[in-house]
């Protein structure tokens, strides 16, 4: 079980690396309004009929493929296929909106608090309650040894 956590461990980090730059990326890139098809035609000079024709669609078809992306029902492969026929590559990727590691240690937290909520309630009580910095380091110690990461997201 620990060779399971510990490889997640790792391919969590490595993925993290990868990704910090698409973190930037994604906020510099975020779909124009009328949408990449449209912006990326517009910006060639290339009419709705023109882009058509190059994808085998009428303009019609190709007005409807737009506004789908517009409304996010667009197939991947047709986004693929609008992109070469104006000879750009469509790149498809999941960009965190913070760390792989980040997500994981603030999951631990939500189900950390929720098994402990007992604990506490049972040291209220009988007014052992802990305080500030006593019960951040309880609950960090608690993710480190008792939560099962496999079980995080049921």
């Amino acid at each position: 079980m620990k060779t399971t956590a510990s490889a997640a461990l790792k391919a969590r980090k490595n993925l993290d690396i990868r990704l910090a730059d698409g973190r930037i990326l994604s906020q510099k890139l975020a779909r124009p309004n009328q949408g990449w098809i449209r912006a990326i035609r517009q910006a060639l000079g290339m009419t709705a009929e023109q882009l058509g024709h190059r994808m085998g669609v009428t303009q019609a078809t190709l007005s409807g493929l737009e506004a789908s992306e517009i409304s996010g029902s667009i197939r991947l492969a047709t986004l693929r296929k609008a992109a070469e026929a104006m000879h750009c590559t469509l790149v498809y990727a999941f960009v965190p909106s913070t760390s792989l590691e980040n997500i994981m240690q603030d999951q631990a937290r939500k189900v950390a608090n929720e098994q402990l909520k007992p604990v506490e309630h049972t040291m209220l009580l009988e007014n052992q309650s802990l305080q500030g910095g006593v019960r951040e380091e309880f609950l960090q110690n608690y993710i480190d040894n008792e939560i099962d990461f496999r079980k995080l997201w049921r």
